[in-house]
């Protein structure tokens, strides 16, 4: 599932997104290769409300395995069901395959992140995965394309 970031921010992904993730009872992994952002994140979750706060892990602690949600760099070492890409990263069509869903969310202003998304969306539907497209324009998440499954 691409997210196209326009008015909403990663912050709010993250919120609306890994709470359903959990209530389905699944793990998650948020990835990113900025390790900047991950603290970040981290720090953020850390100070959430109670009723709004996510258990999770930044990547390197003794706990990875057992973490619900973790903030990392690498391969979902936490056995997740839902993977987060912080911003367009290529994913391989078999990790794709062994997850529930996989959200890649970029920002819409960066023109860099929109071409890297386009060619991830290539990738992952000539890959023969279905892929959809959703867009915040109007304020509200919008479901905007769907590819077909091949095969």
């Amino acid at each position: 599932m691409f997210y196209h970031l326009t008015r909403h921010g990663m912050d709010e992904v993250i919120d609306m997104l890994v709470p359903r993730a959990l209530a389905q009872g699944w793990r998650v992994m948020i990835r990113s290769p900025d390790r900047a952002a991950l603290e970040r994140q981290d720090q953020r979750l850390w100070l959430s409300p109670e009723e709004g706060f996510l258990p999770h892990g930044l990547e390197g602690g003794a706990h990875d395995a057992e973490q619900p949600v973790l903030l990392g760099t690498g391969a979902p070492v936490n056995g997740a069901q839902a993977l987060l890409l912080m911003g367009p990263q290529a994913v391989q069509p078999q990790e794709a395959q062994a997850l529930e869903r996989v959200w890649l969310a970029f920002e819409g202003r960066d023109e860099r992140q929109v071409q890297a998304a386009r060619l991830q969306w290539k990738a992952v539907t000539a890959a023969g995965l279905v892929a959809q497209y959703w867009n915040d324009d109007s304020g509200r998440w919008e479901k905007k394309a769907e590819s077909a499954a091949k095969g």
